[in-house]
């Protein structure tokens, strides 16, 4: 797994990756303490409805943005925008009301609707082998997921040395040393097709994804992951420290437990990918998020959520690890950009759905109703998954890119 670290623009590609998940990580944390000290008990609506606006600012602009930002030189765009979103994560210590948080994630999501889907289109291209692109999918879900714990971990450390706002200053520290690493190689250019214009480009994104039934397949299964993601991120906090009286501390270290389950499972996917197709895989993952959501209701304390959050990790993963190889399969090198902001802005499309359902029932109907409501829509999306892409899917017809067929 460790052997494409060999080639050394993928290794600067990936270690910005890491600093600016870290920058990242770090913002996370500190806006839900911080939304703790704005709303108080309320803590999860106010997260809930920032990351809805999140998911809703990604599935307007993405698309667009990513057509739009293929005619710039590709290192260029990644640079200018890791820049942009530190600028914007500079202003949070600032923020005195809830209404401002709020602008500002608009803000940070627009300029990440462009960025997050050039990086992903980016890796395949600098190694355009699948066996070697799918260890650099592990290595990436690895790095998101120990951000999840490592950034938690470290934003202990820092508690304990500087206020909150250090957090955010932090942050923007990763971004800035993302942008320079990206800085220090060259970057495959990009190649989009000639004579559309960006709306049109945006489009024949959106139509090749959901022609595809293995992505509309994936579409679903995002959905299952994104209820497990949701009660995590949006009523952690709330659990830990309204309804079991605990310190901000274990709600810290409960979110890394999350990414602990989810790491779990990434590794396992290359020996699980030789022995079983990604379809198998990824609605094992989704009966661990519909089951694990399921019994949400029974959690009597602290331990027994801790083990919670461990399972819904592992299916997070599952699903989520192997999600690039089936949109770099669908697409030629033209498409992939178009592609991939396809699928950026339609699975965020779930998580808006998602935290805005997780943060609103659990302000409303209290947490053991949330976690039925968040397993309900969990299952709905294993069903749906499980029908739309048939273990015989060539007898479905697709819509694929031009100069790619799925097989």
């Amino acid at each position: 797994m460790l052997s494409v670290l060999s080639n050394p623009t993928f290794r600067a590609f990936y270690l910005a990756q890491i600093a600016s998940l870290v920058g990242a990580g770090l913002a996370t944390v500190a806006l839900g303490l911080m939304a703790f000290e704005l709303a108080g008990s309320a803590a999860g609506a106010v997260l809930g409805t920032a990351l809805a606006l999140k998911t809703l600012t990604t599935v307007g602009l993405s698309p667009f943005v990513t057509a739009w930002l293929e005619r710039f030189s590709r290192r260029s765009v990644l640079i200018g925008l890791e820049i942009a979103r530190g600028a914007v994560i500079f202003l949070f210590p600032f923020v005195t009301e809830v209404w401002q948080v709020y602008v500002l994630i608009v803000l940070l999501h627009s300029v990440s609707a462009g960025l997050v889907p050039s990086v992903r289109a980016t890796i395949p291209d600098i190694l355009p082998d699948e066996k070697d692109y799918t260890r650099a999918l592990v290595l990436t879900q690895l790095s998101y997921d120990m951000e999840t714990v490592a950034s938690p971990l470290l934003a202990l450390l820092l508690l304990s040395l500087v206020p909150l706002d250090g957090l955010f200053i932090v942050a923007v520290a990763g971004f800035f040393v993302s942008a320079a690493l990206i800085a220090s190689v060259s970057l495959p250019a990009q190649n989009p097709a000639v004579g559309l214009g960006v709306g049109a480009r945006a489009v024949k994104g959106l139509r090749i994804y959901l022609g595809t039934p293995m992505l509309r397949c994936l579409l679903a299964l995002t959905f299952c992951a994104a209820t497990a993601s949701a009660m995590v991120l949006v009523n952690t906090v709330v659990l830990v420290q309204s309804e079991l009286g605990l310190e901000p501390k274990a709600t810290v270290l409960a979110i890394g437990v999350f990414g602990v389950g989810s790491m779990s499972a990434a590794v396992l996917i290359p020996r699980l990918l030789d022995r079983f197709p990604e379809r198998v895989v990824m609605l094992a993952g989704a009966c661990l998020c519909s089951g694990g959501l399921g019994a949400g209701a029974a959690i009597t304390g602290y331990a027994t959520m801790l083990l919670l959050w461990l399972s819904l990790g592992s299916g997070y993963a599952l699903i989520l690890t192997p999600a690039g190889r089936l949109v770099a399969r669908a697409a030629g090198r033209s498409d992939r950009s178009v592609l991939f902001a396809a699928q950026f802005a339609l699975t965020h499309a779930c998580w808006f759905i998602a935290y805005l359902t997780a943060g609103m029932a659990g302000a409303t109907v209290g947490i053991a109703f949330t976690f039925a409501i968040l397993a309900a829509m969990s299952a709905a999306g294993l069903l749906v998954a499980a029908l739309v892409w048939p273990a015989d899917h060539a007898a479905v017809a697709a819509v694929v890119s031009d100069d790619r067929r799925e097989q």
